[in-house]
């Protein structure tokens, strides 16, 4: 016998909850082949067999929260998997009927199989919940996978205008939904952000025409080289990490009655997934070119859709970008990313009269936000901080003499 357990999850992740059994009781395994994917508070991982052998008993059912090491599963290795129960009725002895040809559209059980293989656990689970065969879904994702997006498309029905006085009264209905490991941590973090750090956030806001500039002048010719877009996210990579290094506190975090000084830059940007907003880490950042960072981000854009990510790409990291910019936030307050000590949050670039040598002119702006903890770092050094990201952002060359 083998046991199939609960595996190390990650950094701080202690807990997983069962969403979805792939195998049942009976059934054949071979080492390697995926049993049963777990849930946690970053990403849904699958948990493949060790051994080869049949799937002696299921410990935990689906929605059971599970910590690590906890047993899912026995494998018996000398097992044989379960032939179909065969029924003792008497009628199990007489001649089957003969069954109706099926239709030519019939080939759903195929269809739903191909669904159910290049599907993401969320996207699997609202089909079921909500009677959608997933073979009739197409995939927006990398390879043609199936995200929770691509469900709710083809649940939603084709509503006409309705005149509002021909609208009948209708039941006022409720749903209740159990919240998700990962919204659950998000909702635990942000509060604990909150309780935890002193925080506070700074305003200013950068003008973006020298940037828009560059990009439009070597947008081709970026695009060509390195085969991605020259997007303003890698700027603010840049231009915070020369930040950082003007700045040391910012890059820093408490431990107990210590300040924890990192000479190292692994910067957090946030990208949407199923389920909320994740933190994927580009590691060593002030290594990478603007193309490496670029192509990083892109990665990380496709898998957060996908539903691909691992833990390892959401460990730890020491200073955060958000962009609200891109769902059309023009202003907010980024919470920190615990145990970070500083966020940056960029906005919606948008065209606004603003005074310059004595005129006022169009120009493309966007206000950007520091929050940061202030039992660290001094509102002086945050603001300065933040100037330092206009400077770099408002005269890219300076990231070639001083970044």
């Amino acid at each position: 016998m083998s046991n199939i357990v609960v595996p190390t999850l990650g950094e701080s992740v202690v807990e997983a909850r069962v969403a979805r059994w792939l195998k049942k009781a009976g059934d054949r395994v071979e080492v390697g082949e995926p049993v049963v994917e777990l849930e946690t508070e970053k990403i849904d991982l699958e948990v493949s067999a060790e051994k080869s052998g049949v799937i002696a008993s299921i410990a935990r059912q689906e929605g059971a929260d599970v910590k690590i090491g906890e047993l899912l599963a026995v494998v018996d290795e000398n097992g044989a998997a379960a032939a179909p129960a065969a029924s003792s009725s008497p009628a199990a002895s007489a001649p089957a009927p003969t069954p109706a040809p099926a239709p030519a559209s019939s080939g759903n059980g195929s269809a739903e199989a191909a669904g159910e293989g290049r599907a993401t656990p969320t996207a699997r689970r609202m089909a079921k919940d909500n009677d959608v065969e997933l073979g009739t879904v197409q995939g927006a994702g990398a390879a043609g996978r199936v995200t929770k997006q691509d469900v709710q498309k083809v649940m939603a029905p084709a509503i006409a205008p309705t005149s509002p006085s021909k609208i009948a009264p209708g039941a006022r209905t409720e749903e209740r939904v159990r919240m998700s490991k990962r919204r659950q941590t998000i909702a635990r973090r942000l509060v604990e952000a909150q309780h935890a750090a002193a925080m506070l956030t700074t305003f200013n806001e950068v003008d973006m025409t020298a940037v828009m500039a560059l990009r439009e002048r070597r947008k081709e010719s970026f695009k060509k080289e390195f085969g991605v877009g020259l997007g303003i996210a890698s700027f603010f990579v840049k231009s915070a990490i020369a930040a950082l290094r003007a700045f040391p506190p910012l890059n820093a975090e408490i431990q107990g009655d210590e300040i924890v000084f990192k000479h190292y830059y692994d910067i957090g940007v946030a990208v949407g997934a199923e389920g909320g907003l994740v933190v994927p880490v580009i590691r060593d950042a002030d290594k990478l070119s603007f193309a490496q960072i670029e192509l990083a981000i892109r990665d990380f854009a496709t898998r957060a859709t996908d539903g691909t990510l691992t833990l390892e790409d959401l460990r730890g990291g020491t200073f955060t970008i958000t962009n609200g910019g891109v769902f059309g936030s023009l202003m907010s307050t980024p919470i920190l990313n615990p145990p970070q000590v500083g966020i940056l949050g960029l906005h919606k670039i948008q065209d606004r009269a603003v005074p310059m040598n004595g005129q006022v002119v169009i120009r493309p702006m966007m206000y950007v936000a520091l929050s940061y903890d202030h039992r660290i770092v001094d509102g002086r050094e945050a603001v300065q901080f933040l100037v330092k990201i206009k400077d770099f952002v408002e005269d890219p060359a300076r990231l070639l003499l001083e970044g």
